[in-house]
């Protein structure tokens, strides 16, 4: 993300204080955006299978009403507020469709109703832990502010512009142009802005994962996709990266006179990140035990399985959920794209090869989805945050709006709470769930093969040695990996398009233009987006 001057930019002096999430007119927006935004989650998810992003249709709403001339709407002029209510929604629609719906409709496709109501009290707290630890862990070595999380800038973007005008919204909305033209003709121009401000290295690997997955029958006569290369490329990705993000935290202590970090803002230095990081994960994979324990307990499995195989269902399952989190966390943040729905696979299959009991499966299947979705979705509500607050210009002012966020967050993910719990039965009652949810079951059913087996285990090898080679910044296993996991060739090549863009418009005009480009990928990314939603909720209601 290219620096503002330190003449735009806010300080300490001149900064306002940061609206507050529970300000009446604040709450009353977030409270109902949330409300729409989870009922649009549910409905889309089970109808079509995807879970649209409405961050921006939040956004969008919010400076429609700053311009009333009527007292009741004027905090919504604020550029934060209108951050806030993006905020509350993007996290009420994936927190209610992936987080809750999703994982509750497996174990009602398997005929265990009585798992429902215990499932879902479990995957809402899985669902909280997953924002609270991004809240916790957004700006620090393993996930830094200055990394792309495209979405988030998409969002910052949009509402700058909305708030200045003049030639960054000209930008702007050529790029919104861009990308509502190409999803008119089907093309996920999400994709071609990702390319243009994510890391290069990775864009590249995600290319050509992209491209390899949707080519690979016609070249070389190989489905990657059915001989699982894509999962155990990211089973091997996934554990190195692991280990990457416990060597920053210990690496990070160990470094003297509390230096600077060149991947976190200017709020702490890198041992105080560290820190923070060090006890998050830790905190954290307590409370995923707590979480899969009391999982355990409430759907009955316990009965299913002796001691020992209870401890190590339980253990598997901590780690499983943790590890999906930190995969998708890391997919969105350089990508913009999250492969939560085939990395909870790649879970499922290992705890298959385990031999785990079914009804166990079931429940580790939906644990596991749980996590990653409301970790990302707030990673680009926070990203969005940290540029229209000036990219961590004012420590203090950051710090508070990045609080008054999670609040906003939690005010989403509790109305999606109770949207899911009043209306699943209606959903179920009518046969719908999410798609996805039939895939997990019939994995469970047909069980794993030996040959299966293996290729997970030697695929993982060339996975993890790529993540090794590209390092934390670059993160080339993981992104390949999720090229892999997504078929769809058009954004294989608007992904390549987008990188020669970049290439030529940096050597005709310079360095310069990268800020152009980043508005210009933003337009594109949020056109793609608010037409793709828009196009979902009326084919939704039309049938």
């Amino acid at each position: 993300m290219t620096e503002r001057s330190s003449e735009t930019l806010p300080t300490p002096a001149s900064t306002p204080r940061h609206p507050r999430a529970l300000a009446p007119a604040n709450l009353v927006l977030t409270v109902l955006l949330s409300v729409l935004g989870a009922i649009v989650g549910i409905q889309l998810l089970a109808s079509l299978g995807i879970t649209p992003s409405t961050s921006l249709l939040g956004a969008i709403v919010a400076m429609t009403l700053a311009r009333i001339p009527l007292v009741a709407f004027r905090a919504y002029r604020s550029v934060h507020a209108q951050n806030l209510a993006q905020t509350s929604i993007s996290s009420a629609t994936f927190g209610a469709a992936n987080s809750l719906f999703l994982p509750i409709g497996i174990p009602f496709l398997f005929g265990l109703p009585d798992m429902i109501v215990p499932m879902l009290i479990g995957v809402s707290c899985a669902m909280l832990l997953d924002a609270w630890l991004l809240f916790r862990m957004f700006d620090t070595p393993a996930f830094p502010a200055k990394n792309p999380w495209p979405l988030g800038i998409a969002a910052a973007e949009t509402i700058r512009a909305g708030d200045e005008g003049g030639r960054r919204a000209v930008v702007l909305a050529g790029g919104f142009v861009t990308g509502v033209v190409g999803a008119i003709f089907a093309l996920p121009m999400s994709a071609f802005g990702v390319a243009l401000i994510g890391s290069f290295g990775a864009m590249i690997a995600f290319g050509a994962g992209l491209l390899s997955r949707a080519y690979s029958v016609d070249l070389i006569g190989i489905d990657l996709y059915a001989h699982y290369i894509p999962h155990g490329m990211m089973i091997g990705a996934g554990i190195v990266a692991l280990v990457q993000v416990g060597r920053a935290v210990v690496g990070a202590y160990r470094s003297k006179g509390g230096r600077r970090s060149a991947t976190v803002s200017a709020s702490e230095d890198e041992s105080q990140s560290a820190h923070r990081l060090g006890t998050s994960l830790a905190t954290g994979g307590f409370a995923y035990l707590v979480v899969a324990i009391g999982l355990s307990l409430g759907t009955g499995i316990v009965t299913d399985m002796g001691l020992l195989e209870l401890i190590g269902f339980i253990a598997f399952a901590t780690v499983a959920a943790f590890v999906h989190e930190l995969i998708v966390g890391i997919a969105a943040m350089h990508s913009g794209w999250f492969p939560a729905f085939a990395v909870a696979l790649i879970t499922l299959l290992i705890g298959i090869l385990i031999g785990f009991p079914p009804e166990a499966l079931v429940v580790m299947a939906g644990f596991t989805a749980a996590t990653g979705p409301a970790f990302a979705d707030m990673g680009y509500d926070l990203k969005a945050g940290f540029v229209l607050r000036g990219n961590g210009a004012d420590p203090e002012f950051e710090l508070e709006g990045r609080r008054q966020q999670f609040i906003a967050a939690m005010v989403g993910f509790v109305v999606a709470i109770v949207v899911v719990a009043v209306s699943y039965q209606m959903f179920f009652d009518a046969g719908k769930t999410a798609p996805i949810d039939a895939a997990y079951v019939a994995s469970i059913q047909a069980g794993v093969s030996g040959e299966t087996a293996r290729a997970l285990l030697i695929w993982a090898i060339p996975g993890a040695l790529l993540q090794l080679i590209g390092g934390p910044r670059q993160q080339l296993g993981i992104l390949l990996a999720t090229g892999l996991l997504i078929l769809s060739p058009a954004a294989g090549w608007l992904v390549a398009a987008g990188l020669v863009v970049r290439v030529l418009a940096t050597r005709v005009f310079g360095a310069g233009i990268k800020e152009d480009l980043e508005v210009f990928a933003g337009g594109s990314i949020a056109g793609d987006a608010l037409y793709s939603f828009g196009n979902g909720a009326y084919n939704t209601l039309r049938n």
